[in-house]
């Protein structure tokens, strides 16, 4: 249930990883539960996520474009607010994002993009 809570928190802050999280709970509730298995994997919302993982897809043009423009607003944000700390704070934020982007870049892209949440 932890991680299932936080990977609907992560859809909201940037660097806490939603679809790891999802899947985490996902792999847990295969094996103690199969009612919140089978409810998390059929869920409005976060079934979609899950699923297109589980099958194999990627993750559409658009979820990939929104994921990386929030992480670099979110990211200069951080870096205004510290704009008077250390140089290498700026540097691990910097690497961080570009980490993550470059992550986000080569996952495979998803030919069906109806089925996954803006």
């Amino acid at each position: 249930m932890l991680s299932t809570a936080l990977g609907v928190i992560g859809m909201f802050l940037p660097l806490l990883p939603t679809v790891p999280l999802l899947l985490l709970a996902v792999a847990c509730f295969a094996r103690s539960s199969e009612r919140f298995h089978f409810w998390l994997l059929n869920h409005k919302h976060l079934g979609p996520i899950v699923r297109v993982y589980l099958d194999g897809g990627g993750m559409p043009l658009r979820a990939k474009i929104v994921t990386i423009t929030v992480l670099w607003i979110s990211l200069g944000g951080s870096s205004f607010l510290l704009r008077d700390k250390s140089w290498w704070l700026h540097l691990l934020l910097g690497l961080i994002g570009l980490g993550v982007t470059a992550h986000m870049v080569r996952l495979p892209g998803e030919a069906k993009e109806a089925g996954f949440p803006p």
